[in-house]
């Protein structure tokens, strides 16, 4: 793991990988989703590594990044433009101009508001198990609570209730693993994400526009993002691959991971191209 002082906090992150001859190869970065951090991606870095720079943020105020203090009597709120903003600082504290991007989640949410912000600098998306529209008003509503609930009480009665949604009960071992990711969140950092999360913008028509190479996953079983989202976006994004992975949930990259990554090798080669 690697460290930088970007945006007035320390980002934790990962960087391997290079090209088969030896160089760097092209630059993808994964943002990972909430309540997690940069180990969720670790079987695609270890499968990609040999032909592509493979870079894996901890958003702020999760894994090994700046838990932001909140001033007592004050609310922390983390909005996706500052996740959008600290992903592009360190890019740019890496010197990489252009990359290919790609999240799941939250993850592919913040990946649709870098692509709002600089669109220039991403030659390719890849949008897994998530969704483009904005908040509904109830939706606002079970975000700050649930973000309520983690100040309060902790990781623990969170983790165990969304833990057979994150992952299908039948995967047991990337069941027990996103468990114990999900225990290990910052209380503060992820209850200050989920009250951006609340407020993100509507990416519906944005994704009408976005003019590179697109890859949609989701897990068959997923019950947060269902298929039907996932064909939503497919159908409104110009140049976009529709990959449904049968028996895993809301994690296909660790509950079928030799699936899903060939899934992004092929999506790779076609932003290459």
């Amino acid at each position: 793991m690697a460290t930088a002082q970007l945006n007035g906090i320390t980002i934790g992150y990962d960087d391997t990988g290079s090209g088969a001859d030896g160089n760097p190869g092209s630059p993808l970065v994964l943002i990972h989703g909430h309540p997690f951090d940069r180990s969720m991606w670790a079987p695609q870095r270890t499968a990609l590594a040999a032909t592509h720079r493979v870079i894996t943020p901890d958003l702020r105020g999760y894994g090994a990044s700046t838990v932001v203090p909140v001033p007592s009597g004050a609310t922390r709120i983390t909005g996706f433009p500052t996740f959008a903003e600290d992903i592009a600082a360190l890019m740019d504290h890496l010197r990489i101009r252009q990359f290919a991007l790609g999240g799941l989640s939250m993850g592919g949410q913040i990946v649709m508001e870098c692509y709002r912000l600089f669109p220039e600098r991403i030659t390719g998306l890849l949008l897994a198990d998530t969704f483009p529209a904005a908040e509904t008003p109830d939706g606002k509503v079970s975000r700050n609570s649930a973000a309520d609930r983690l100040l309060a009480e902790g990781m623990k009665g969170y983790a165990d209730e969304v833990r057979d949604k994150m992952v299908a009960p039948y995967n047991t071992e990337a069941s027990a693993y996103v468990h114990r990711m999900m225990l290990a969140a910052p209380p503060e950092g992820a209850a200050a994400a989920l009250r951006g999360r609340a407020e993100r913008l509507d990416y519906r028509d944005l994704l009408t526009r976005v003019d590179v190479p697109s890859l949609v996953v989701v897990g068959r079983d997923d019950a947060f993002t269902p298929v039907s989202d996932a064909e939503a976006m497919h159908a409104a994004l110009p140049d976009s691959t529709l990959h449904i992975v049968e028996s895993a949930s809301h994690m296909p990259n660790l509950e079928r991971p030799e699936e899903f990554n060939a899934a992004v090798r092929t999506w790779l080669s076609r932003v290459t191209r």
